[in-house]
């Protein structure tokens, strides 16, 4: 497949304009002082379906063939881009199987079976989720939509940080979350578009690094199955289109611990009055405690998702 390039994201902010939600840039005095940055957050969590996935679901449903559309559509996803593609399907009218992790969250879970999604659970432990992604497409001919490889996903993702650029101005850093690399890529290709001096950092969860050795050792790495509360951020590996714009647009990766997470997770509840889930957070726990010279800078946070599992609450504040 051809790497997406901006005028692909351009594209997609047309093919999405009036369906995804333009969401808000939203700022605090607090957290400026305490940064000494002023920082802007990207706030995708207020995104339909939670999260920014659907800015690239409803990108890829929306340019399918009449044909396509009638056989229906097969993804796989812990759960933001589920229910993305479950909301997306149901908007177009488009028959969709989401293969989802037993173990995953149940508020995930429910929300793309309320959207309409077929669930095909798998065990996360056992089974590949791509081959039975793939299997499924090849028995019920459906087209295979994956949650971040592929130019029309990346392209829809890199709608919110056009539109953070459009509303805060240039920027010095952009702090993005990174599983398999979508939003970053998106991310990336908007921001060497828009603020070319703009250094765009991608963020991952201590546990699940692959990205981060990827992007060291300039050849893709893998991780299996990393226990992080970032949910969203347990994917083996960048993609091949992901790896390529990861190495050639964002400046640095870093990671970030659990703990570390959690607590600005809690501070962007606390401070911010946003809900963000753990994984939509890895940006602001980079930005805020990651140890970057951002005092004095222009900062911009994406906060990628806000479907927190609200049974798992109690035990995130007993460990902090």
């Amino acid at each position: 497949m051809t790497l997406p390039s901006f005028a692909d994201v351009e594209s997609a902010a047309s093919q999405i304009g009036g369906v995804a939600h333009r969401t808000p840039v939203a700022t605090s005095r607090t957290i400026d002082a305490e940064s000494g940055a002023s920082i802007f957050f990207k706030c995708e969590n207020l995104q339909r379906a939670g999260a920014f996935k659907f800015r690239g679901a409803y990108n890829a449903l929306s340019r399918l063939t009449p044909e396509e559309r009638r056989r229906g559509v097969v993804t796989f996803s812990s759960g933001n881009h589920a229910q993305a593609i479950a909301l997306a399907g149901q908007i177009l009218n488009i028959p969709r199987v989401i293969v989802m992790p037993s173990d995953a969250p149940d508020v995930k879970r429910a929300a793309t079976a309320a959207y309409g999604g077929e669930i095909v659970l798998y065990d996360r432990d056992r089974e590949d989720r791509e081959a039975i992604g793939r299997r499924l497409a090849a028995e019920r001919s459906l087209t295979l939509i994956p949650p971040y490889d592929h130019p029309h996903i990346i392209a829809g993702q890199g709608t919110a940080a056009r539109e953070l650029f459009e509303e805060a101005g240039d920027l010095d850093y952009l702090f993005c979350p990174c599983g398999g690399g979508g939003l970053l890529s998106g991310t990336a290709l908007a921001a060497a578009a828009l603020s070319s001096k703009c250094k765009v950092i991608g963020v991952e969860p201590a546990a699940g690094d692959d990205a981060t050795r990827s992007f060291r050792t300039k050849t893709l790495q893998t991780v299996n199955n990393p226990k992080t509360v970032a949910d969203g951020a347990r994917t083996s590996s960048l993609g091949q289109l992901t790896f390529a714009l990861v190495m050639a647009h964002v400046s640095d990766m870093m990671t970030v611990d659990d703990p570390t997470l959690l607590r600005a997770m809690f501070h962007l509840w606390e401070r911010v009055k946003l809900v963000v889930e753990p994984t939509g957070a890895l940006g602001a726990a980079a930005a805020l405690f990651g140890g970057l010279p951002v005092a004095g800078k222009r900062v911009g946070v994406i906060l990628s998702g806000g479907n927190v599992e609200l049974a798992q609450v109690g035990k995130w504040l007993a460990a902090r």
